[in-house]
């Protein structure tokens, strides 16, 4: 592909990790950039991840190939009109949001549907910011388009060869349908995460013993509730009337749940446990969906001095970086004394086999 010039309206962890992306596989790309925080722009110049650093939506932005609106859901609008008069007939206006029902409105009120075609990168980190961004944060990720009524198919094939060509993944949705299934797998998680870790906190003893017990099954599926609370804020307004309805049904389901317990029904207890395990199971380990997996492995070590700072300098020593590390108290449904978490899957699998080398008994997830 022929990517002379493209265009980014905020630089934060996704918009900066795609400009990285572009820069690493489109090296003679123009790249010209916005952001409110000029220490940002400073940075992505600095680095080479940019040429152009705009304070402004300006003229900088005309005649580029493609754009990117990565700015919160919340004012992706207000860009998209300052935007209206800067692209051409040939440019592809795009989005990253996870919200794309209202977007595409917002174009359509614009008159830009023959332009628009929405995005949403299923990637993303706890960390937030350009200098979090990575070129490779969307490789081997889902990449939804949502096309608009309007836009041609030869638009939509172009934004899908590029997609490809930064090695995600694209898919292509219906808008609404992406809200429904994000609404599903991706936003309701986060609702579910939040509500039960506030249940914990506003149940437990003055001593805070269930904080402290809180085992790893709680922890992991709690996770995501470090999330930032403004985008969530955000997404949930933008996306109100899927999320309600998910929500409801997702109460009738605790509804029969909580029957089930009530009535003393053994068999609907099995079944309700033995239906999710083998849905889950069913789950291909290499999905690359909305919430970001962990890389971690567990291994038993003898409580003596210096026992992690050992395993720290074997997996040091062969280049191999950890993200986390820390002994587990709680090990109800756990095996291995020790957690260690890795940024990467080649990283994790690596280090398991290193350790496995140096006769430690290691558990993988």
């Amino acid at each position: 592909m022929n990517l002379r010039k493209i265009g980014f309206a905020g630089l934060g962890l996704i918009g900066g990790s795609i400009a990285k992306a572009v820069r690493l596989y489109y090296p003679d790309c123009e790249i010209v950039a916005f952001d409110k925080n000029r220490e940002t722009l400073a940075l992505a110049v600095q680095e080479g991840t940019i040429q152009t650093a705009c304070s402004s939506i300006d003229d900088n932005f005309r005649g580029c190939s493609f754009i990117f609106l990565c700015t919160p859901v919340a004012y992706s609008g207000a860009y998209l009109a300052q935007l209206k008069d800067l692209a051409d007939r040939d440019c592809i206006l795009t989005d990253v949001g996870s919200v794309k029902t209202s977007i595409h409105e917002e174009a359509a009120a614009l008159g830009l549907e023959e332009n628009f075609i929405g995005g949403h990168p299923m990637a993303g980190s706890e960390k937030s910011g350009f200098a979090n961004s990575k070129a490779h944060l969307i490789e081997n990720a889902y990449y939804i388009l949502t096309p608009s009524a309007g836009v041609s198919r030869e638009k939509v094939e172009k934004y899908q060869s590029l997609i490809e060509s930064l090695k995600a993944l694209p898919i292509v949705l219906d808008c609404r349908e992406h809200d429904f299934i994000t609404g599903t797998v991706s936003h309701l998680p986060h609702i579910i995460a939040a509500t039960l870790v506030n249940f914990v906190r506003d149940t437990d003893t003055k001593d805070e013993m269930m904080k402290a017990l809180a085992a790893g099954g709680f922890k992991d599926i709690t996770r995501i509730a470090s999330s930032s609370p403004v985008m969530w804020q955000q997404i949930c307004l933008k996306n109100r009337d899927n999320i309600s309805r998910i929500l409801g049904s997702y109460i009738d389901s605790l509804q029969r749940a909580k029957a089930c317990v009530d009535k003393e029904d053994g068999p609907g207890l099995y079944t309700l446990f033995e239906s999710s395990r083998d849905y889950r199971n069913s789950m291909p380990d290499s999905s690359a969906g909305p919430i970001k997996k962990q890389f971690a492995l567990y291994c038993d070590i003898i409580d003596e001095a210096g026992g992690i700072a050992t395993i720290a300098t074997i997996l040091a020593s062969n280049n191999i970086n950890i993200k986390n590390i820390g002994i587990v108290h709680n090990r109800e449904f756990e095996e291995g004394v020790l957690r260690i978490e890795f940024y990467q899957e080649p990283a994790c699998t690596k280090a398991a086999a290193l350790l496995q080398k140096y006769r430690y008994v290691v558990y993988e997830k």
